[in-house]
């Protein structure tokens, strides 16, 4: 399962021993308030039919077999293509509190001004980082911030705790 969308590896053999491994791509939505009863539904479909949901992990793409589905082959690539960025996005250095960090791309706020520079600031409520304007103090949250380019400056430095050596 990634979020809600689950996936699995199907072997298919036939008859006459030809084996077939292709993915299966599961949509599930679950309710336990539905007022009418439904509180589980989901929506099956093959990489055959070329789903949205692009986000299969590597040890199930690695069992499948070779296709000649047109679709089936840009799914696979698409996925792939989603691990390599998920693992660029891990490898990025993560903004620790006191820190200054610059996106490479401005961001435009409903007050019309374009922003790329903020202070990191400790979230209390969660590990997400909040950020600071430097010029309006303002603190916002900036969702799915790995996902942008960005670099960090100016580290924070941190004192060695006297009593940990």
């Amino acid at each position: 399962m990634i979020g809600s969308t689950y996936y699995a590896a199907c072997e298919r053999i036939e008859a006459s021993g030809d084996r077939e491994v292709f993915a299966v791509v599961c949509l599930t939505r679950h309710n336990p308030r539905s007022t009418d009863g439904h509180v589980f539904g989901y929506k099956d479909m093959t990489e055959h039919m070329g789903p949205c949901e692009s986000e299969c992990p590597a040890a199930i793409l690695d069992e499948l077999t070779t296709t000649d589905s047109k679709y089936a082959s840009e799914w696979r690539e698409r996925c792939r293509a989603n691990l390599v960025a998920r693992k660029l996005e891990q490898a990025k250095p993560t903004p620790k509190p006191g820190q200054t960090i610059i996106f490479d791309e401005p961001m435009r706020f409903s007050d019309g001004s374009d922003r790329a520079r903020f202070e990191v600031v400790a979230n209390p409520k969660g590990r997400t980082p909040l950020f600071r304007d430097p010029e309006s103090r303002a603190i916002c949250r900036i969702p799915a911030f790995r996902k942008r380019s960005y670099r960090i400056i100016h580290a924070a430095i941190v004192p060695k705790d006297a009593s940990s050596g």
